[in-house]
């Protein structure tokens, strides 16, 4: 798409245009860029100079490279972002635990913001990967039994991962999995930047009978280093309403159910 001279854009506009051109090509052109928001090749610069200040993009020779294709990935204290949009999705995944059953709750923010919404009062077993999250249904619930399952602790996600992880999601069968994620697209599937996190997420979409994806829209169309899983193993993927509706289109192509919230 191409922008006329009469439909100038700002310099915000333009350079959450061109992250997004980023995210989802995995590298941004300085001259392809220029074209198609009709500006100068260094205003593109400049721009992606900015982003990099934002810690959002590695300038290399000719553009840009989002940086979480470079492995970067916040830690799970700082990641306080789009926090009313997971206070809404945590909400509705309630309605996804059947009573009485067994659920996973992956490691991560999203995930960890429903964990926090689960009624005290709650009878359910919850198996979980995440510090954190056992930390605190173990201490707040009445009704749930937690299982916490070993493994090496990533020090920035404060969930266990590797060989050990692994062999206790093979051991175990769930009813629901919770389940977050950095990065989902339709040509990529679903990424994140570690690849000891590919891994252990990897087996974790194997270990239930369904399969819900607690993502906010930003994470639509973001792809990092590692891919762990395809979308047509989610049954339901839980979003906010910022997921365009085109976007929501094209996923429905391949994930079971999509529900904004």
């Amino acid at each position: 798409m191409e922008w006329k001279e009469d439909e100038r854009l700002s310099g915000p506009e333009r350079q959450r245009l061109l992250l997004e051109m980023a995210r989802r090509d995995g590298r941004v052109g300085v001259n392809s860029a220029a074209k198609a928001l009709s500006v100068t090749p260094e205003t593109v610069r400049k721009d992606l100079d900015a982003l990099q200040d934002d810690g959002l993009i590695m300038r290399v020779h000719g553009g840009g490279l989002p940086v979480e294709t470079l492995a970067y990935e916040p830690g799970v204290t700082v990641r306080t972002e789009k926090s009313a949009e997971k206070e809404r999705i945590g909400r509705a995944a309630l309605e996804e635990i059947p009573t009485g059953g067994v659920i996973f709750i992956e490691a991560g923010s999203t995930t960890a913001r429903f964990a926090e919404l689960i009624p005290a009062e709650l009878p359910v077993t919850v198996v979980t990967n995440s510090l954190p999250i056992a930390l605190q249904l173990a201490t707040r619930s009445t009704a749930a039994t937690v299982v916490i399952l070993g493994g090496r602790i990533r020090p920035l996600t404060l969930g266990s991962v590797d060989a050990l992880a692994i062999r206790n999601f093979q051991d175990l069968y769930v009813d629901v999995a919770f389940l977050g994620t950095n990065g989902v697209s339709v040509k990529r599937g679903l990424t994140t930047p570690d690849i000891a996190e590919a891994e252990t997420k990897r087996a974790a979409l194997h270990c239930s009978n369904r399969r819900v994806l607690l993502a906010d829209h930003s994470k639509v169309n973001r792809v990092s280093f590692c891919r762990y899983g395809e979308l047509s193993e989610i049954d339901l993927l839980l979003t906010d309403t910022g997921l365009e509706e085109h976007l929501k289109e094209e996923l429905s192509s391949a994930i079971g159910r999509i529900k904004r919230v």
